[in-house]
């Protein structure tokens, strides 16, 4: 964490004038790919860590200034709102608790979404509150199967005062800064980052499996793993499942910057196309490991064995809810020509 924060990764989409690189989607995108291929939980916690603060755009800019008024400045959070928001006479009372912060215990600042009533007795609005991180408990809770180094923890607040101008509602009003990533409809954002983190660890299961078949040799098998024609046409199908899964990513990520950076809306195919992208990408990706394990043999089985890390940290990316199933047919019903299936798309 020491070098990535060093090297200034962290920025990578961040303005200049907040101390960042101002880097594009595509560079974005391509350096989180190269670090998940050689480690998905690298990966996965700089794509966190370096995009996260693209939920704060709605914060009052003086808030956002001192958020990233120290260089090295990390958010961590989640939107999905699992806490309370209660107005009270100093701003909001924030009570909660909040699973899947990636990279918390190394962060700066924690976001807190939160539901706050309505006082005419309407539906509940969402609270993007911002907290310091030593202000919430960081529950040790990370036991799990896939990306086990992502430290994506447990926070919990209570009777947590926060100042009004430190909190927004993330989904509503003028961003205070003007840049294109900030024009990218967040869960497009989000998918196209996700998914990429799965086309990094297909890319590192496809160098794992070829550097282990020039020695290993399976049982009453006449040579290596590297002189099986079987072997050969596999290989050959799961490298182009990957780059093409990748091309058509790259393309949707270019076309999804191009209308970002003219300042252009984002029409409801353009926003179907970069979900329906993601979790394609993500779907061939799962093949590509799936392959690359299953040739492994048992010598993919130990723990000393990158394949089945590989395997488990691709499938812990499928369960994020950006990249479900489900959103195949939500994209097919706008390119059907129908509404979106919800407001947030």
């Amino acid at each position: 964490m020491e070098l990535l924060a060093g090297s200034g990764i962290f920025g990578m989409l961040l303005p200049r004038s907040h101390g960042g690189v101002e880097g594009t989607l595509a560079d974005e995108l391509q350096a989180v790919e190269a670090l998940a291929r050689a480690d998905a939980s690298v990966g996965w916690t700089v794509m966190i860590g370096s995009g996260a603060w693209v939920d704060l755009v709605h914060l009052p800019r003086a808030t956002f200034d001192e958020l990233f008024a120290e260089p090295g400045t990390i958010v961590a959070g989640a939107i999905s709102p699992s806490g309370t928001a209660e107005a009270a006479p100093d701003g909001f009372r924030v009570n909660g608790r909040w699973g899947f912060i990636t990279g918390v215990e190394h962060a700066t600042w924690v976001m807190l979404n939160c539901l706050e009533a309505d006082p005419a007795g309407g539906p509940p609005s969402m609270r993007l509150a911002v907290v310091p991180q030593k202000a919430v408990v960081v529950e040790d809770t990370w036991r799990v199967s896939g990306l086990r180094g992502t430290g994506s923890q447990h926070v919990r607040a209570e009777g947590l005062s926060v100042p009004a101008a430190w909190t927004c509602n993330p989904m509503g009003g003028e961003a205070c800064i003007d840049l294109a990533i900030a024009r990218v409809p967040a869960p497009a954002f989000v998918a196209l980052a996700v998914s990429r983190v799965a086309l990094g660890v297909a890319a590192g299961a496809l160098d794992d499996i070829t550097a282990l078949a020039d020695d290993k040799v399976p049982l009453l098998s006449p040579g290596t793993l590297a002189t099986s024609p079987t072997f050969h046409r596999d290989l050959a199908l799961a490298d182009a499942r990957l780059r093409s899964a990748r091309a058509l990513h790259d393309e949707t990520v270019g076309a999804t910057w191009e209308t970002a950076s003219s300042g252009c809306a984002f029409t409801n195919e353009a926003r179907a196309r970069a979900r329906l992208d993601s979790v394609w990408a993500v779907e061939q990706a799962v093949d590509v490991v799936e392959f690359a394990y299953r040739a492994g043999g048992g010598t993919a089985l130990y723990d000393t064995s990158p394949l089945q890390r590989r395997l488990r940290d691709v499938h812990a990316v499928t369960q994020h809810f950006i990249v479900r199933p489900e959103v195949c047919a939500a994209a097919g019903q706008v390119l059907a020509g129908l509404e979106p299936p919800g407001p947030v798309f």
